[in-house]
Formats: C-alpha cells, structure tokens, sequence
C-alpha cells in the first residue's frame, strides 16, 4: 500500500476552508480532477456519516474503474475536528481486484501566514492506482478548493 502527501497553502481562514471540506455542493465542484465532471449521489457530514461521488471522464476515450467512463466511490466520515481536521474511509466501487480496498483521506488545517495550510494524506492507495497519477488528481483538486474559497 502506498500513499500521497500533499501540502497546500491556501489564502483562506481555516473555517471556509473547513466548511468546504464538509459542503455536498462545494466538494462537487473542487474534489475533481481536470478532464472529469462530479456527481454528489450521499453526502452526510457528520462522524459516521456516509457519502457517494461519481467522477466521470469527458473525454469519451478514458476508461473508469466502476463503469466504461465512471469512477464511483463510496465512503464514510470517520472523525472531524472543526476548523482543523476531515479524516475520511473511502473505496472504489469497482470490480477489479487491484482498484478494491479501503482508503483513508485525512486533511488537516492549520493557521499560516495569510491563510490556511492544508496537508492531505492519501493512505492505503490500492496496488492498481498510480501514486503518481493520484498525486496528480489530488492537486489538481486543491486547486480548485484554494480558488474556490479563496474567491468567495
């Protein structure tokens, strides 16, 4: 199993930072990648609470891992601490063996000069998912949080 680590500074009080962390309609439009649209099927913010996103691919040529153009995932919130950490346990609805297993995305927050920092742990990323492709995802997808809090 491996993992991705990304820090990001974001010009944003951690409490807008947060609060788009836990939003249905806010994290449909940062938590995706360029190239992909984002469905929010579940979203309950709450420890224990469960939640469902599908990331489709727009280029029609692009294979998903639950469907021919789809990625689905389905997790559950496991601890939020306000204003300073999301921790959450995410999996793949997929059929193959090496995109299947348990996740863990952890965000933390913390006060930086002019804003917030935010460090994001992708742990236990199954043996079928590039690391380096992930990473890719992951940033591309906190900067569309940092331009989404930051602008409103």
């Amino acid at each position: 199993m491996t993992a991705t680590r990304i820090n990001r500074h974001i010009n944003a009080p951690r409490a807008k930072v947060y609060r788009a962390l836990l939003d249905a309609r806010a994290v449909a439009k940062w938590m995706v990648p360029d190239g992909m649209t984002s469905q929010v099927h579940d979203f309950n913010p709450r420890e224990g609470g469960a939640f469902r996103i599908s990331l489709t691919y727009i280029a029609p040529t692009v294979t998903g891992k639950t469907s021919a153009h789809t990625r689905t995932s389905h997790g559950r919130f496991v601890k939020l601490v306000a204003n300073a950490k999301v921790v959450e346990v995410v999996e793949f609805e997929t059929t193959d063996p090496d995109m299947r297993g348990s996740m863990t995305i952890t965000y933390s927050l913390a006060d930086a000069e002019g804003g917030t920092d935010v460090l994001a742990v992708h742990d236990g990323l199954p043996r079928g998912l590039s690391p380096a492709d992930n990473e890719k995802g992951w940033r591309m997808s906190l900067d569309k949080l940092a331009a989404l809090v930051e602008t409103t």
